[in-house]
């Protein structure tokens, strides 16, 4: 499968289709390696002001798959992850939604992707 095209050298995958989701899905599932989503619509006005912050949140947390989904695009993954507002970010690990946050709020969001982060950090002495 071809890398979906990635503009200006984004750490964000954009995902065009739902065979593009499954593979980066499965891949970052099982590498171990948790998944930031960000549920987006191109009309929706307080979507489109987070992406330049999801852009810099994909910059800062590089232990993470950071992915986006403009839901009109590739609606099987919006209805098989239950989002219904945007903007939606999901927290997921091991296959799993551990957190959904539902609007744009900046600085809960950072928070809330910090704490996720490094909570699936392995240290090793």
């Amino acid at each position: 499968m071809e890398a979906p095209e990635q503009h200006n050298k984004s750490r964000i995958v954009k995902i065009d289709s739902v065979e593009s989701w499954d593979f980066y899905f499965n891949q970052a599932t099982n590498q171990g390696r948790p998944i930031v989503v960000h549920f987006t619509a191109s009309w929706c006005i307080p979507s489109v002001t987070m992406n330049p912050y999801f852009e810099e949140l994909a910059s800062a947390f590089q232990d993470a798959l950071f992915l986006t989904v403009d839901v009109d695009d590739v609606k099987e993954v919006a209805t098989r992850m239950e989002v219904k507002a945007m903007p939606t970010f999901l927290l997921m690990k091991g296959g799993t939604v551990v957190e959904k946050l539902v609007g744009a709020n900046p600085e809960e969001i950072r928070k809330r992707i910090d704490a996720f982060v490094q909570s699936n950090r392995v240290y090793v002495a």
